[in-house]
């Protein structure tokens, strides 16, 4: 079966088309035929990338946005039908969505209810749904959750000491995100060591947002994101954890709506707003080469949130067997690698500064000799997790029916 994996976010569109099946799956042999995407839509210059090259055209909205990318990846195909199932990732799944479901609008609507749990990520994923219905009428849609990977955490690890009745109302716990990157990380490296026994993992996706899981057997233990993906690690965009009492305090002071506040603390903090200058680690990292003083506080403070949460699931693990960095800054940034893990050999945790500097976008095992605890690159593959994931729902609905 071939399968499409769409990402859809305000402005852009990322496609990943698999080839696989139960087979293919259970023997690793599943294949990525291609991959497009589509940025800035809805300007005259938008941005289309693919094996081929890139070049910049007008994109009015996601539909053409996603007729483009399915030309492209159908070109070698016996046409866009060959394309049997899309899956599309979906950042809040709630409490209502613990695992993939098949996608048609009564689907979506229970969606559009969790809208205000994930309002700059679930309107776009829906949105994406929409149009490539419309581009591909024929295919069968899968929704994947960002949050179901998260549905193991005990209650002691997803509630917040709020009122009972208050946070089971209005449904405020922790969910978690980054599901579908952490739960591929941690197979690869079970994969990796041929699957010899359970392990103890700290799994770090690290991009322009950002969170940390601990993984046990498997399973999610506690995750840095919280009921919305504005919680934890500081992001390119977001302020990560913050007093509450210092939200209401700079609202009172500052006479913001919820809706400004939102926008603060969403769109306006993290990385950009505490540097003054970018929310790219690649660019703050070459203004602190140059003194930049605003950029240096945000990357030191960066690493500094990240190692105190690394620290704490050490604790709640008990010890772990590895450290995993993933994600466009995971896997790209030595030195936010090196950052997090500086001082950390009371926990057993080390890395070989040449292994570190060599190691971009590949797969690599760069702990210190000797260190106890091993620390890996790993390059995440959510569009192949959501193609899979797509495949077995399917196959598990099909089964179901001719039961």
């Amino acid at each position: 079966m071939k399968v499409l994996a769409l990402n859809c976010g305000s402005s852009s569109v990322k496609c990943q088309l698999f080839e696989t099946s139960l087979e293919e799956m259970e023997a690793n042999r599943d294949r990525q035929l291609g991959r497009v995407s589509v940025e800035r839509i809805g300007t005259p210059d938008a941005l289309v990338r693919s094996e081929k090259g890139e070049s910049k055209r007008p994109v009015a909205e996601h539909c053409e946005a996603i007729e483009i990318a399915v030309s492209l990846l159908a070109e070698g195909l016996d046409g866009k039908r060959e394309i049997e199932a899309i899956g599309h990732r979906v950042v809040h799944g709630g409490e209502r969505f613990s695992a993939p479901v098949e996608l048609d609008d009564a689907a979506a609507r229970e969606i559009e209810e969790l809208n205000d749990l994930a309002p700059l990520h679930n309107p776009e994923n829906l949105k994406g749904f929409r149009a490539a219905r419309d581009v591909l009428p024929h295919a069968r849609h899968v929704a994947v959750f960002d949050t179901a990977f998260h549905q193991t955490l005990p209650p002691k690890a997803y509630v917040y000491g709020l009122p009972d009745a208050v946070w089971r109302r209005h449904k405020v716990r922790r969910y978690g995100f980054h599901g579908s990157s952490h739960r591929y990380v941690a197979y690869r490296y079970a994969q990796i060591h041929g699957f010899a026994r359970d392990y103890k993992l700290i799994t770090c996706h690290l991009g322009n947002g950002c969170s940390m899981c601990a993984v046990d057997k498997g399973q999610s233990v506690d995750t840095s994101m919280g009921c919305t993906p504005l919680e934890g690690l500081m992001m390119g965009t977001r302020s990560g954890d913050i007093d509450a009492g210092a939200v209401l305090h700079i609202m009172a002071q500052e006479q913001l709506t919820a809706q400004e506040m939102d926008v603060l603390l969403n769109r306006r903090s993290g990385l950009a707003g505490l540097s003054m200058a970018s929310n790219d680690m690649r660019t703050l990292l070459e203004l602190c080469q140059r003194g930049h003083a605003a950029a240096r506080l945000a990357v030191d403070a960066f690493c500094y949130r990240a190692k105190k949460y690394l620290g704490a699931y050490h604790a709640v693990l008990n010890g772990c067997d590895a450290v995993i960095f993933t994600g466009g800054m995971g896997e790209n940034a030595p030195a936010i690698r090196a950052g997090i893990c500086d001082s950390l050999e009371a926990l057993g945790i080390g890395i070989d500064r040449d292994r570190n500097e060599a190691a971009a976008g590949v797969e690599a095992n760069i702990s210190a000799q000797g260190a106890r605890v091993e620390v890996w690159v790993i390059p995440t593959d959510e569009g192949l997790v959501i193609a899979r994931d797509t495949l077995l729902t399917l196959a598990e609905r099909h089964d179901r029916q001719q039961e």
